[in-house]
């Protein structure tokens, strides 16, 4: 069923994650596969993510990362683990901006195959310039 938005229930559980990193400057490919589990967390849920990340030629390494997702109003707001903001996602905003200076993070989510969906990344900066996208399927 195709969505538009989503909300914390619908994320809750656990997810396969595959995603496919391109850095455009330094013309490296990688990809890291894994597992993504939304979990509660006080007034939201706890996103962590782990898996096995292979950067070009370099020896594969475990990576993990997480952040929290919280609701404000219609919207959901990821914040870093940290509780530092990141970006949001709301009715007719599936898109965003993070600004790191002196880096720029755009993201646009895709829920048009829903309970499949992408999340898709585009950095640029003095050293940067990447494309990651990120692609969840249910597990559970």
């Amino acid at each position: 069923m195709a969505r538009q938005m989503i909300t914390l229930t619908d994320l809750h559980g656990a997810w396969r994650l595959t995603r496919h990193i391109i850095d455009h400057r330094a013309g490296v490919t990688g990809s890291l596969t894994g597992l993504c589990h939304w979990r509660p967390d006080g007034p939201g849920l706890r996103q962590h993510e782990e898996g096995v990340l292979i950067l070009g030629s370099a020896p594969p390494l475990q990576a993990s990362r997480a952040y929290l997702w919280r609701h404000e109003g219609a919207s959901l707001v990821v914040f870093f683990e940290d509780g530092r903001p990141f970006h949001r996602l709301g009715p007719g905003q599936l898109a965003d901006r993070h600004l790191c200076a002196p880096d720029v993070y755009d993201v646009a989510y895709d829920f048009g195959r829903w309970p499949d969906w992408t999340q898709s990344w585009r950095v640029l900066g003095p050293r940067k310039d990447m494309t990651i996208e990120s692609r969840f399927v249910r597990l559970d």
